[in-house]
Formats: C-alpha cells, sequence, structure tokens
C-alpha cells in the first residue's frame, strides 16, 4: 500500500504517551517487532501467543490499522504503538543492537524454547546470517551443544567467535555422513529449496526440523524420512508479548547481541545490493561516524515524517 514507509525491528526512548498508559514513561526504552496489534480475544491471544492471532493481528507495516489507515513502519522519525505492543529495553542493551532482536531475535529464542534447547541437547542451526547469528548466541546461552550448517567457510570465524561448538559446510557431502542422527533439533534460517530429507537424516529419534523462512517452492519430503526415527517438521512464527520481553531479558543477562552496521538511508540501495550479492557488512564496532545509540542516523528526511496512531 503505497506510500509506504516499512521496517519492524524498532528500538527508540518514549516521548509521549497517551493518558491511560501505564506501562511506559517519557524517557523510557522501548521496542516494537513486526506486530501492533492483535485481537486480544481468541484463544491464541488468551495464550500469550499473539503471533498467532486468528482475530486479525496488525503487522507493523503495509497492514490497517484499528483506525482503519496504513500502518507505517519504523524507517522514520516517530511511531505510535499500543502500550501492550512495545516491550521494554533493558539498559544494558544498546539500542542499535536491540532493535534486531524484536523479530530475528524472538524468532529464534521462541522455537530455542518451545523445543527445549539446554543442556544435554544437541541443536544444529542452518545458515549464519541474521537470524543465524543470533540464534547460535541463545543456543549456547541456553546450554546446548550447537552446530551451523553453512554453505561455505566464509563465516566460520564469526560463528566460532559467536560461541559455535562447531561449524560445518553443507557443500560437503561427508558432513552429512558424519552429522547422521546427531541433533535433536535443527532450525532453518534460509528461504532456499534446500533437500529437506538430507537435514531431516541429521535428526536423532524423535528430532524435529523446524523452517522459519519460505522457500519460493513447496518443500517436498519423503514419508520415509519421518517414518525413520519418529522425525518430525514443524514452523513458527516470531513471538508473542511476554515471550519477546522474556527474550531482552534474556540476551540482556547473557550478553547477547544482534551485530549491526548502522548507514544513512540514502545508502540503503547500496546495502541491498550488497545483501544480494552476499557480501558482509562492516560491523557496527568498525565504524567510528555513529554514537553509541546512534538512532538518529536510521532516519532520513527521504522517508516519511509522519505516522498514524494505530
Amino acid at each position: 500500500m503505497y506510500p509506504l514507509v516499512p521496517g519492524h525491528e524498532i528500538a527508540g526512548i518514549v516521548s509521549a504517551v497517551g493518558s491511560k498508559v501505564t506501562k511506559f514513561a517519557v524517557g523510557d526504552r522501548a521496542g516494537v517487532g513486526n506486530m501492533v496489534y492483535s485481537c486480544r480475544e481468541c484463544p491464541n491471544c488468551r495464550a500469550g501467543l499473539e503471533q498467532y492471532c486468528s482475530g486479525g493481528r496488525v503487522l507493523a507495516y503495509n497492514a490497517v490499522g484499528r483506525d482503519g489507515q496504513p500502518t507505517h513502519g519504523g524507517y522514520s522519525e516517530k511511531i505510535v504503538v499500543d502500550e501492550a505492543f512495545a516491550v521494554r529495553i533493558p539498559e544494558n542493551v544498546p539500542l542499535r543492537n536491540a532493535a534486531p532482536l524484536f523479530c530475528a531475535g524472538v524468532t529464534m529464542y521462541s522455537p530455542l524454547r518451545h523445543w527445549n534447547a539446554g543442556p544435554g541437547k544437541r541443536v544444529a542451526i542452518i545458515g549464519l546470517g541474521g537470524l543465524g547469528h543470533v540464534g547460535v548466541q541463545i543456543s549456547k546461552a541456553l546450554g546446548a551443544h550447537t552446530t551451523v550448517l553453512d554453505l561455505s567457510q566464509a563465516k566460520r570465524d564469526d560463528g566460532l567467535r559467536l560461541g559455535t561448538d562447531e561449524y560445518r559446510v553443507t557443500t560437503d557431502a561427508g558432513t552429512f555422513a558424519d552429522l547422521a542422527n546427531a541433533f535433536d533439533l535443527i532450525i532453518s534460517t534460509v528461504p532456499r529449496n534446500a533437500d529437506p530429507d538430507a537435514y531431516l537424516g541429521l535428526l536423532a529419534r524423535d528430532g524435529t526440523l523446524v523452517h522459519l523462512a519460505i522457500p519460493e517452492k513447496p518443500l517436498s519430503i519423503s514419508a520415509v524420512s519421518l517414518l525413520n526415527d519418529r522425525r518430525s517438521i514443524a514452523g513458527t512464527r516470531s513471538g508473542g508479548l511476554a515471550e519477546t520481553q522474556e527474550m531482552i531479558d534474556f540476551c540482556a543477562e547473557y550478553g547477547i547481541r544482534a551485530e549491526v552496521e548502522v548507514i544513512d538511508a540514502d545508502r540503503i540501495d547500496e546495502a541491498y545490493e550488497r545483501l544480494l550479492a552476499g557480501r558482509r557488512p562492516v560491523p557496527v564496532r568498525d565504524r567510528h561516524q555513529h554514537d553509541g545509540e546512534g538512532l538518529g542516523r536510521w532516519t532520513s528526511d527521504r522517508l516519511a515524517r509522519r505516522h498514524r496512531p494505530f
């Protein structure tokens, strides 16, 4: 719906509150994920699983808000959100590193928690990208033995630095032979149509392969891969509001951060081209033109500066 302002991983400072707001005060640090409202009445909402709202959740951008107007996301100067759909950001998490946690972070945290990643469990994460690099940190903090499965060796050093126990390349046929029946949980963060049967073969008895991304083509799976060792394949959305608050508090406690590169808005095309080409970003710690919180540099006069209340 045009004109469109995207963005759904949002971190900032509260600049104003409504008369009935009790959760936040002006000056507080707050974050918003990929949804800004849900019906709050369906069984999923009442269970704290607003991400599965059956009564019509409202996404942070390119959706229709309760006022009948389009929602606009986080690439703008201000955003107005119901207090129930914002979470408190602990003081020890820089805003720039917190923002991606409100989608990428909770999208990894939720399945790791749901499928009981922890001591004695072996977890594999397919793809050390935006979601995967956060997932490695969370999985390790939960106490699980963690393995990264990626297409190339290019990210090995990053994976080891972030705490992975093993880094294996999926283009090496020996990887699948060596790791047969090795994992209790595999989380795929990649949208490419990799052979799901090959990855199901890496699961131990009662293991689960969880998909976070949506491949271009439908998945094709042999029933034999599921029958062997009582394996399962599943999918998951991001996370509910209570779980998102739990996630950011967990990340604060264990020093987990999303690694980011902060850019001006006039470099968006360049950044997107680098993403498509698979070129790694420059970590924000290596860039000196941005201050510690740096949020003002995330916006531009070229982007819409107005937001309607949701």
